[in-house]
């Protein structure tokens, strides 16, 4: 029996073989490699440990039961990875051409980076996020990793019919090479009659997902004056643009994925993230289209900047317009240049390719006397290695997926601040040199990525897990915020002393609203802005945007309401019992209870959650009533006295659970249901409303 090495140095001549021929030899040259994989390198792939959570099937998988008969793609990744998310187009492609019952299964492996992306409930975030439908294994000590041999993420391994290791490919950009060597091994084993058309247990967790005004909120922004709040509802590929209210006053794009200019119904994206105002015009990073689009808000149309509308590889820049392909911008940021002009530049936190670029919106002097035209786009700071690399010359540094920007113009400063998020780091580019330097986090080794942690402190001792957002509250002396994603935390920054405090969240994920900011809970918050001393955060994963009042310190949620939309259909707030009894009135009580098979367990330490509402004014308070769900299988989980003011007048309440389960065969999953009940005029206060939610095992 060949060891693990044997096939690995046959995958390695084949692909020296591969790129110096056409695509007859290639034929050839696949079909003799699996002959010798069959008939002397007999690597079987080690099955799934029984022990592992899946998701997006209804069973485990192994191969014995299921995956026999079967060319399968297992993609190593980690949902963090800006890499990993491009090859997701790669292999939503193949399914499209390959269906489980011809013979091709895409498995995900998800092994973690960082200490949050272990837990499966936010795995099962992220694929809802990123619309990935294939059956995922949870392999959180990244076993299966290790015994293949796996370097980095993603990594592709093509399995056999018979479990054999056939093939392994490293990193981006392989869709031909992947879809050829597929084709070539489906024909080789359809011949053979090794092929099996049996179906599997996929059940998309997508496919539970109840509605929602917002479905992952990336980045958040608002006017000059701020009464204009604009967020990039992501999960919806669309801009919301609200009031100060939270009321809806134009939605622009979705909900369907395009790259289409036009009007405001006409218009698509592909999840947005960046968005920066600059007057009568808003600017967004269109992160899956990599493009910069152009919003006038004036006109109500959407154009395209800068980007072709498909991933570039570009690390130099130097083209205009449409012609100049980029690579998954993720923030934006309006500032100056070197000549004296102000918001003429936009800054790009290009996450795709690891570095900052810049469009410019006039003709410019930038550094080094180079003259540009308007509508240019050229890389500004980062090699394109993917390195935590500070350096006097912005062309020498080097990025870690930048996520996340925030300007100062100020004189005194002149800095752009870079959210690192793969070197868990803050960043500082001086716009007055270029120069690139540390601020707080991550390590002084450049090439050290895992410095990631919790804690407070100073400059390089501070640290964070996987940062996407910064803002400044003031841009004259900051202190610069950071949302701390991984961390489910908010922290400041001085930007005199570099010391760093944490300012809001636990550090556990959760959906738990509170007075004192530091016991309100958050879930992979992704985007931050300030206006009047309010900060607005985009509380990711919780699907809702949380305002912090800097000056007071107290947490109250921003509803999202469309002017045809019911009160219930709005994310509500949490709010305690002793708020209820200031409506007054009378008070029904309403009994909430959970009930579980034996097989199936709430997942420990999962944002499970709660949320009463009504379609009436007048019956809760004006935020509503959101709890936690934890504790026994079968239990009354909490009682609710709601105030019965219109009781002459029949009414509806509905609640809504949203738990995060696994069952003992190790699948885990988000189960979603909402219960509704009348009240009115023939309900008596004494009466109880008794909500019953059952999960058992399907």
């Amino acid at each position: 029996m060949a060891s693990i090495n044997d096939v690995l140095e046959a995958c390695v001549a084949l692909d020296e073989r591969l790129t110096q021929c056409n695509k007859e030899e290639m034929a050839r040259m696949v079909q003799q490699h699996i002959t010798n994989i069959d008939e002397k390198l007999k690597f079987k792939v080690p099955d799934f440990s029984k022990d592992l959570e899946w998701l997006n099937v209804s069973q485990s998988l192994s191969w014995e039961e299921y995956l026999r008969g079967k060319i399968v793609v297992l993609d190593f990744f980690t949902y963090c990875c800006i890499n990993c998310l491009h090859v997701l187009p790669d292999l939503e492609a193949l399914e499209s051409i390959y269906s489980v019952q011809d013979g091709v299964v895409v498995v995900g492996v998800h092994s973690a980076k960082f200490q949050n992306e272990k837990l499966s409930e936010n795995i099962l975030s992220a694929l809802i996020r990123y619309n990935i439908r294939h059956p995922v294994v949870n392999d959180h000590d990244i076993k299966m990793w290790t015994e293949l041999q796996i370097a980095c993420w993603p990594t592709f391994v093509i399995v056999g019919p018979s479990q054999q290791f056939l093939y392994t490919l490293v990193g981006e950009g392989h869709r031909e090479r992947l879809f050829d060597f597929l084709k070539i091994a489906l024909e080789y084993y359809k011949e053979k009659g090794d092929i099996s058309d049996h179906s599997l247990p996929v059940k998309p967790e997508i496919e539970n997902l109840s509605p929602s005004p917002l479905y992952f909120p990336g980045k958040i922004c608002t006017s000059s004056d701020g009464k204009t709040i604009v967020v990039a509802d992501t999960g919806h590929n669309r801009i919301l643009q609200l009031d100060k209210n939270g009321i809806v006053m134009e939605c622009i794009g979705g909900p369907d994925r395009g790259y289409i200019d036009g009007g405001y119904t006409e218009c698509r994206f592909n999840s947005p993230q960046g968005l920066v105002f600059d007057g009568e015009v808003l600017y967004v990073a269109d992160t899956e289209n990599h493009a910069i689009r152009k919003v006038d808000l004036r006109t109500r149309h959407v154009s395209t900047l800068v980007g072709t509308g498909r991933q570039g590889q570009d690390k130099e820049g130097g083209k205009t317009g449409t012609l100049q392909e980029i690579s998954s911008p993720w923030d934006l940021a309006l500032g100056g240049a070197p000549d004296g002009q102000t918001n003429c530049v936009l800054y790009l936190a290009m996450a795709g390719s690891h570095q900052i670029w810049v469009y410019f919106l006039k003709n410019v002097t930038w550094y080094k006397n180079i003259e540009y035209k308007a509508g240019t786009c050229v890389r500004f700071a980062g090699t394109g290695n993917e390195e935590n690399r500070n350096n006097s010359y912005p062309e020498k540094a080097a990025f870690a997926q930048p996520s996340g920007l925030a300007i100062s113009a100020h004189p005194a400063i002149q800095a752009l601040y870079v959210a690192d998020s793969e070197s868990s780091s803050i960043r500082v580019i001086s716009l007055k040199d270029g120069s690139v330097k540390g601020l707080a986090g991550g390590d002084i080794n450049p090439i050290n990525l895992f410095a990631y942690g919790d804690e407070d402190g100073v400059g390089v001792k501070a640290k964070f897990q996987h940062p996407l957002a910064v803002t400044l509250v003031t841009t004259e002396s900051g202190p610069l915020l950071v949302a701390d994603s991984y961390n489910h935390k908010i922290k400041s920054i001085d930007l005199k002393t570099k010391n760093c405090t944490t300012i809001m969240g636990t550090g556990q994920a959760g959906s738990a609203m509170k007075d004192n900011p530091l016991k309100t809970e958050l879930n992979e918050p992704g985007g931050l802005c300030v206006s009047n001393n309010l900060l607005y955060i985009a509380d990711t994963n919780n699907h809702n945007i949380k305002v912090l009042d800097l000056i007071i310190q107290k947490v109250s949620s921003l509803p999202v309401i469309f002017a045809k939309q019911k009160d219930n259909e709005s994310q509500s707030a949490d709010t305690s019992d002793s708020a209820l009894k200031e409506t007054g009135g009378q008070f029904i009580p309403v009994q909430m209870t959970l009930k579980m098979s034996d097989s199936v367990h709430l997942t420990e330490d999962a944002p499970s959650s709660w949320e009463l509402s009504c379609q009436d004014e007048g019956v809760l308070p004006e935020n509503g009533i959101k709890g936690k769900v934890s504790g026994e299988k079968c239990q009354t989980l909490t009682n609710i006295e709601v105030s019965s003011l219109m009781t002459t007048k029949p009414t509806v309440l509905s609640l809504k659970c949203r738990l995060f389960i696994c069952d003992d065969r190790n699948l885990c999953r988000m189960h979603e249901e909402c219960i509704t009940k009348e009240i009115g005029p023939t309900l008596m206060p004494t009466d109880p409303l008794s909500f019953v939610f059952t999960v058992n095992v399907n």
